[in-house]
């Protein structure tokens, strides 16, 4: 009896011994599971887009409107085109040559001996001082957008800039924005509406100058005077009467003259400066709608 209680004891260990294995076996098969499918469950981590400002600076036909729909520059919309994560500065002012936008008040009407206009003064304009402000100014990671050329043509004070003073301040403010992190875009001047026949030509100056800069300093170069024209070509702008005013496509496009835009025009110009940000691939475009 007492060897009888002995055997099944001994079996009654065994088996429970070898439940416990089997159960501790499905633990071990249970858990690696477990913990794979939370991990499969959790989701990704999204990367969060730093705020990125665009900042303007250039003339009329990049300016905000000040009145009317005419004109309008293309910078003021520029901003529709980028998500939520741009915010447009547009600092364009209409009438200003690189020099008088830079040194607002202080170009002379006179030129001294080098053919350039007179400095009265060094001292920076308040648009260019409010961008180089170390705290609310240009910072890592802004943009720089440069476009002047059109009344720097100009052959009188305080307007006129020669090919190398226009080189020399372009640089600067080049230099500038790199010196904050901020990355430059140069632009040839946007051409206005001229017509040899039935084709529409260039017309603006200070397109080598641009790209001379360009060069210089890695700056990337948007060649909108050539992007401008090719689309017043596609759009058959020439020949025409010359009514920039009136209806039809030539009207919509320009005000009553053959340089600035209305609204629809402004947009395609600004299409235009985006598209090829785009095709640059560079990092800003990342921002585009």
């Amino acid at each position: 009896m007492r060897n009888l209680r002995i055997l099944i004891t001994t079996a009654l260990m065994i088996a429970l011994s070898s439940l416990g294995l089997s159960a501790a076996s499905a633990a071990d098969r249970v858990a690696p599971n477990c913990t794979s499918a939370s991990h499969a469950q959790a989701p990704a981590a999204r990367a969060v887009a730093a705020p990125v400002t665009v900042w303007l600076a250039g003339d009329s036909t990049m300016a905000n409107p000040s009145s009317g729909r005419c004109p309008v520059g293309w910078g003021s919309q520029f901003d529709a085109l980028f998500n939520s994560d741009v915010t447009v500065r547009n600092q364009a002012v209409g009438g200003r040559s690189i020099q008088t936008w830079l040194y607002e008040g202080n170009v002379s009407g006179t030129k001294g001996s080098d053919g350039e206009c007179r400095l009265t003064s060094t001292t920076y304009s308040s648009r260019w001082q409010a961008m180089l402000n170390a705290s609310t100014g240009m910072k890592a990671g802004d943009y720089l957008f440069i476009q002047f050329g059109i009344n720097d043509s100009s052959s009188t004070c305080p307007r006129h800039v020669g090919p190398a003073r226009y080189r020399q301040l372009m640089t600067t403010m080049v230099q500038a924005a790199l010196t904050r992190g901020a990355h430059p875009v140069l632009l040839t001047p946007v051409a206005a509406i001229t017509c040899s026949g039935g084709t529409a030509t260039k017309n603006r100056g200070f397109v080598n100058e641009t790209f001379a800069v360009g060069s210089a300093t890695r700056a990337p170069v948007v060649d909108l005077q050539s992007l401008s024209v090719s689309l017043y070509n596609s759009l058959r702008f020439c020949p025409n009467n010359g009514d920039y005013g009136g209806s039809g496509p030539l009207g919509t496009f320009f005000c009553n003259d053959h340089t600035h835009f209305d609204t629809y025009g402004a947009q395609r110009i600004a299409g235009l400066v985006a598209g090829d940000v785009r095709r640059q691939n560079l990092p800003l475009a990342a921002y585009l709608r």
